[in-house]
């Protein structure tokens, strides 16, 4: 097997839906929206997803993952240690913040175990407290040497498609209904991440404050199923 086949199958594992995040259990705001009436419908799913992934933490997500996967590749720790600090104090809520600290930590300790890489144990003692999401797969994938475009592709599929899986649950969405979700927003994903392999950190900022303040007030809404 291809050196280029097995990096491609570790970014598949590294992401898929079976990989030990707990990335079932958070709704990055959906739920809340779903009960606002925000989202009722595919339609409404959709437009959503578009303002999340265009307007709001996906891009982020995904700059602050091609930074993390540069500093690693350089060995960086000093710079690795700064981007992470940034990226877990733009968390906008306690569950949004806890939503990328707790997946981080469960992804970079689940990494660390059945992806034995001295580079990327060197960098983990400088993250050895809250790790946010978007830097634990940069670092690994910089350590690993795995190129950006692929890996922040693949994290963007990942964060679409974890979404369409808790409207499913949360939401009078259907199955097919979703997979449409899915595949029409996959070109916009693919242009996020592309514009975000090449973007500085100036970059980085956020204009769904309805997702925000729906965050702060799922934290007290009365009937639940996710974290966030």
């Amino acid at each position: 097997m291809t050196d280029g086949a097995v990096k491609a199958l570790r970014l598949m594992a590294w992401l898929s839906p079976g990989y030990p995040v707990g990335a079932y259990a958070y709704s990055h705001g959906l739920e809340a929206a779903v009960e606002a009436g925000d989202v009722r419908d595919e339609a409404g799913l959709s437009a959503w997803l578009d303002d999340v992934c265009a307007r709001g933490s996906l891009r982020n997500d995904l700059i602050l993952a091609a930074h993390a996967r540069r500093a690693a590749a350089a060995g960086d720790a000093a710079g690795l240690d700064a981007l992470n600090a940034l990226a877990l104090a733009l968390a906008p809520s306690r569950e949004l913040h806890l939503e990328t600290s707790q997946q981080g930590r469960s992804f970079l300790d689940a990494t660390l175990g059945a992806w034995p890489c001295p580079d990327l144990h060197t960098l983990a003692h400088a993250l050895d407290g809250s790790v946010a999401y978007p830097v634990a797969v940069g670092a690994a994938a910089g350590a690993h040497g795995m190129a950006p475009g692929p890996v922040l592709a693949a994290y963007g599929l990942a964060f679409v498609q974890n979404l369409v899986s808790a409207a499913l649950r949360a939401a009078p969405v259907g199955q097919a209904a979703g997979t449409r979700v899915v595949a029409a927003l996959t070109p916009a994903v693919a242009g996020l991440a592309a514009e975000a392999e090449r973007a500085d950190l100036d970059a980085l900022g956020s204009a769904c404050f309805r997702l925000d303040l729906g965050s702060f007030r799922h934290e007290t809404q009365y009937s639940r199923i996710f974290r966030s």
